[in-house]
């Protein structure tokens, strides 16, 4: 694998510590600024919210330039929100600094995305993209319980600084080690509005929304969910989070190296494996060491979808992949968005801690079904001889479908 791939995971960890890092901290920020806990909330809402949107919108900007040019621009951009998260002198300005560093998020693992497939061969195509979205996953490992250990000893600010620095870190690596990719030939903004008409693009898109709002149904309420009803203490639910990122590492490694040997059977034993263990954590959950497997295994089969999900939306917009693959990214966070909001309405219903497990079991089965219903459609097209809908010219030769 090309060391350009690297220079985009260091990216990406960044991306992934300063997403969820702000949670273990939202008790300190809101004392420094003296704001409620659900006020504080509003960094988290304000950032998954400016990946949606700043997804599409950035990644259009970012259509009259080099890939790796507009990469470096994001990473600027992240490092500028970073820094102004750390300096700012009131809560207002706190969100301002969230939503500037969220407008990266989206386009550059979008591009990113494209980036890393265009480096291998096309049967490595997802190993590429699983080794970017490392950087990702082990952010969840090493950088979200560091930086909330830094942030808790001397003070959430020194945290964002931190993380402003691994984007200057990123923002190198990138201009050092990602070759100056030419800006491809007869690629239009309609062309890549045209690729979005592909029903198999947004049959993937739906499965990226629903499969990932299945696991964060779940992982969203895992503090009072392991307080309440596992039994932990408090203090453990940080290592209880690690356990769950240790799973995302594994499973995008693995998604990542199965997706190019067979992508949709990958699907379907991910998606269901996932349904069924989160159906089952209703009953895990009451024992502690149960649990702590469980939330492990979510994590793995979660993120075992990221990569041929994520190859999957390249292969059937490759004509047009960059606004495709961003928006594939700010449908995680609709799906992150969309579980967090279903999970609360059953326990505020009463229904207990562990009933957002059921919401997530449902929401990774329907993502099962629309796998199948994605594979029949495309062997229907292929028995037909017909190209699927919104199919665009390639901006290559040849690419590998699934």
């Amino acid at each position: 694998m090309p060391l350009a791939l690297l220079a985009l995971a260091i990216g990406a960890f960044g991306i992934g510590t300063t997403e969820f890092v702000i949670m273990g901290l939202l008790p300190e920020v809101a004392g420094d600024f003296g704001v409620s806990i659900p006020t504080a909330g509003y960094l988290v809402t304000g950032y998954a919210l400016g990946v949606m949107f700043g997804a599409p919108l950035m990644t259009v900007l970012g259509t009259k330039i080099s890939r790796k040019r507009m990469l470096m621009l994001l990473m600027g951009l992240f490092v500028v929100g970073n820094l102004l998260s750390a300096l700012a002198p009131s809560f207002g300005l706190m969100l301002t600094g969230r939503v500037v560093a969220s407008l990266a998020h989206g386009a550059f693992f979008g591009i990113g995305s494209v980036v890393a497939a265009d480096l291998v061969a096309s049967d490595k195509r997802a190993g590429a993209i699983s080794l970017m979205f490392t950087g990702l996953t082990v952010a969840n490992v090493v950088g979200v319980p560091l930086g909330t250990l830094v942030g808790q000893s001397l003070g959430w600010r020194v945290t964002f600084g931190i993380v402003a620095a691994l984007g200057v870190v990123g923002l190198l690596g990138v201009a050092k080690l990602v070759p100056d990719m030419p800006k491809p030939e007869g690629v239009r903004l309609r062309h890549e509005l045209a690729a979005l008409k592909n029903v198999q693009v947004l049959l993937a898109m739906a499965m990226t929304v629903l499969g990932f709002g299945g696991v964060f149904a779940a992982i969203t309420y895992i503090a009072p969910m392991m307080t309440h009803v596992a039994g932990f203490a408090d203090g453990s639910v940080t290592w209880l989070l690690v356990l769950f990122g240790l799973g995302m590492v594994g499973g995008n490694l693995v998604g990542g190296k199965y997706a190019d040997r067979a992508l949709m059977p990958m699907l379907y034993v991910s998606l269901g494996a996932l349904a069924a263990v989160l159906a089952l954590f209703t009953l895990t959950a009451h024992n502690k060491i149960a649990a702590a497997v469980t939330i492990a295994l979510v994590g793995a089969l979660g993120f075992a979808t990221v990569p041929p999900l994520q190859k999957r939306v390249l292969d059937h917009a490759h004509g047009a992949p960059t606004l495709a693959s961003a928006l594939n990214i700010g449908a995680f966070n609709l799906g992150n968005a969309l579980s967090a909001w279903l999970g609360g309405l059953v326990i505020a219903a009463g229904l207990g801690y562990t009933a957002p497990n059921w919401v997530g079991a449902v929401l990774a089965a329907a993502a099962l079904a629309l796998a199948v219903l994605s594979a029949g459609l495309e062997r229907r097209e292929r028995a037909a001889g017909t190209p699927a809908a919104g199919t665009v010219p390639a901006e290559r030769p040849t690419v590998a479908t699934h």
